[in-house]
């Protein structure tokens, strides 16, 4: 049974930083694409960041890039999101999420397995 559990979420003041990990087990996921969604309440999910197998390829949603950083360490079936320079328009519920296949996609539906979340809060 596959599962991907995050951590790392908090609270924390606007400015601020903060990493999320999310370790997958019951398969090994080297191969494919994994990425974060958020969701904050009242809006859809949506993207955050991705990145293809081997960490070569990345891709952000627009108003992240430059201040999240998306990695990977395969030997650890582990995918994280570095966050900086935090704003409270950030704040919502991470999601950690696996496509099998290789390419690297925004939308929710093209993702395979989830994670169950985790809540940042960024205080003004």
């Amino acid at each position: 049974q596959v599962q991907l559990v995050e951590s790392g979420g908090g609270l924390v003041q606007a400015g601020g930083s903060l990493r999320l990990s999310c370790a997958a087990s019951g398969r090994t996921f080297s191969r494919s694409t994994m990425g974060w969604f958020r969701q904050a309440p009242g809006k859809e999910r949506e993207f955050v960041a991705a990145l293809n197998w081997n960490g070569a390829r990345t891709y952000y949603e627009a108003s992240v890039k430059g201040r999240f950083a998306i990695s990977r360490d395969n030997a650890k079936n582990t995918v994280y999101l570095q966050m900086n320079s935090l704003k409270p328009e950030d704040t919502a519920v991470y999601y950690c999420t696996v496509q099998v296949r290789a390419g690297i996609v925004t939308i929710a539906s093209e993702y395979d397995y989830w994670g169950q979340g985790t809540q940042v809060t960024v205080s003004s």
